[in-house]
């Protein structure tokens, strides 16, 4: 069936057309555009009439880096998003415990002491006392770090001589020795093994709450990470195909497999391009190092709030090389975490001795640069996958962790872009709100909602027309996938995003803050509508 979309103010990102009224969709891809009376005139006998009153649209809004089954988690589990207080997390505990019955797990994420206004991070004698009869594990929205209760330890078989996996830190106080209920990074494995598994059908009824959620947000195309928490590659796979290409809820899905899963990628015949326009498997997924949160993410000069400590490298430079190795036998890309210049570094190092793969590896976070770093980033195959919205969080905290001088190039993504390097813009959702208007925002103002300030290294802001490249026409890049999206061209799937407010008229870039998204269109069918 042939649709057009009429009266509308779409900015296209299409050099040739870069601004019509009205599109033409047929099979689900764009087959014309320009003036609304000419679209009709040329095409309007038969076609269905989609009138978008006004309202600006864009190509359809790309997140490139997020983790929808931990997202997944806020439908199941406790979510401690927001919260304000160790009173208010410990209350949250505390309820819930008095829900469940003794031994049931209470398993939580989204804490973040940034936000607290009173009390540090819970201990675990008060985690102990909040719920006494039950196992607690807490994880951080950074997801590099979890608060556990002793009996989450004990049925984990916790012991002071337990061999902790590499790369993980379990957090002891410094006068008794004993656990102070924090665990950093791989050690977090030693408990989360152990809490139970939810059903197949658990899982996914969370997922396809998760994937209308994300539409909502305007967004038609996601990459995600979910293997560790789904169950596995063949479960992960499973559900995704059963949501979006058996019960076609719409959302286009790019799936990276963590490393780990490298020998199930080749027994079931997948690699990167594997599936069709809806799912696809992606890169390999690789953590390089950890966060700044607890000072794990890995830096070339320590940490000028914490002399000594440089952060954590997750693995040796041999097990990087041979993960890479491993990767480039199935011909397939990787996607590494690296917030820390050393980390870059390193990763950088190891890549620069094997050949592109056919698609392109990517840098995850890429959060300190060093200036000699960045002609290294620039390469057709490599991609800086970036978060706009950790400015939001992170400052102005981060600035006592690098110094003056170290975050001139942090989260320097005017520089980055300036420089050639190819950029793609998302969220890590839930660390940061799956909300690509909240990144956009981030871009352009370096600020948090509501403050009024320059920004933060206010040098490094993007233009509203760049940060809206971030998360449109560059978020095709990672996935090779240019030539059919990211931009309104012929040819290309049709994929939009519909706001309330125009955010190429807008004098003040916080009116974002207040801008719905009306529509999100994918294949040219409307997967949400605003009431």
């Amino acid at each position: 069936m042939r649709t057009i979309y009429t009266n509308g103010k779409i900015y296209t990102f299409n050099s040739r057309t870069p601004f019509v009224q009205a599109v033409v969709v047929e099979n689900g891809r764009f087959i014309d555009m320009g003036s609304t009376a000419d679209m009709l005139l040329q095409w309007g006998s038969s076609a269905q009439i989609i009138d978008l009153e006004g309202n600006a649209a864009t190509p359809g809004l790309i997140d490139s880096h997020l983790h929808l089954s931990i997202m997944a988690d806020s439908f199941i589990n406790l979510d401690l998003t927001g919260v304000t207080s160790k009173h208010e997390m410990l209350n949250k505990v505390q309820e819930r415990a008095l829900q469940l019955e003794p031994g049931q797990w209470i398993v939580g994420s989204g804490w973040d002491e940034n936000l607290f206004t009173d009390g540090g991070i819970p201990v675990i004698s008060e985690l102990d006392y909040a719920a006494p009869a039950n196992p607690v594990l807490l994880s951080r929205t950074c997801l590099h770090a979890a608060l556990v209760n002793s009996n989450a330890l004990k049925i984990s078989g916790y012991h002071p001589l337990i061999s902790v996996p590499e790369g993980g830190t379990v957090v002891l106080d410094e006068i008794t020795k004993q656990p102070t209920g924090m665990l950093l990074e791989s050690a977090m494995n030693i408990v989360r093994q152990n809490t139970p598994e939810r059903s197949y059908q658990d899982w996914k009824n969370a997922m396809r709450q998760t994937i209308q959620f994300a539409m909502q947000r305007g967004l038609t195309s996601v990459h995600t990470n979910d293997p560790l928490y789904l169950g596995g590659l063949e479960q992960t796979w499973n559900i995704y195909n059963e949501l979006l290409n058996g019960e076609q809820l719409g959302l286009r899905t790019n799936l990276l497999i963590n490393h780990e899963f490298l020998k199930d990628l080749k027994d079931a015949g997948m690699y990167t391009g594997y599936g069709n326009d809806t799912l696809q498997i992606g890169a390999v997924k690789i953590f390089a190092d950890g966060a700044f949160g607890r000072r794990t993410a890995l830096l070339s000069e320590p940490y000028s709030d914490d002399s000594g400590n440089y952060g954590d490298a997750m693995y040796s430079q041999e097990q990087l090389y041979d993960i890479v190795r491993s990767s480039r036998e199935l011909d397939m890309p990787i996607a590494v975490h690296t917030i820390g210049d050393k980390a870059l570094e390193n990763v950088l190092d190891v890549l620069d001795q094997f050949p592109a793969a056919s698609y392109r590896d990517r840098l995850i976070h890429a959060q300190v640069l060093r200036e000699e770093l960045i002609p290294r980033l620039k390469h057709s195959s490599r991609i800086a996958d970036i978060q706009p919205r950790f400015i939001a969080s992170d400052f102005p905290w981060v600035e006592e962790r690098l110094g003056k001088e170290r975050i001139k190039l942090s989260y320097a993504w005017k520089t980055l872009m300036d420089a050639g390097v190819i950029c793609a813009g998302g969220s890590d959702a839930p660390v940061e709100p799956a909300d690509p208007i909240l990144g956009i925002h981030a871009a352009v103002t370096r600020k948090k909602p509501g403050e009024n300030h320059e920004g933060f290294c206010p040098e490094q802001k993007l233009t509203m027309v760049e940060a809206f490249r971030l998360f449109t026409e560059l978020g095709a890049y990672p996935t090779n996938e240019e030539t059919v999206k990211g931009t309104i061209a012929r040819g290309k799937f049709a994929d939009m995003t519909v706001y309330s407010k125009n955010p190429f008229g807008m004098e003040d870039a916080d009116e974002l803050l207040t801008t719905d998204i009306e529509m999100t269109i994918i294949g040219g069918e409307i997967t949400y509508r605003r009431n």
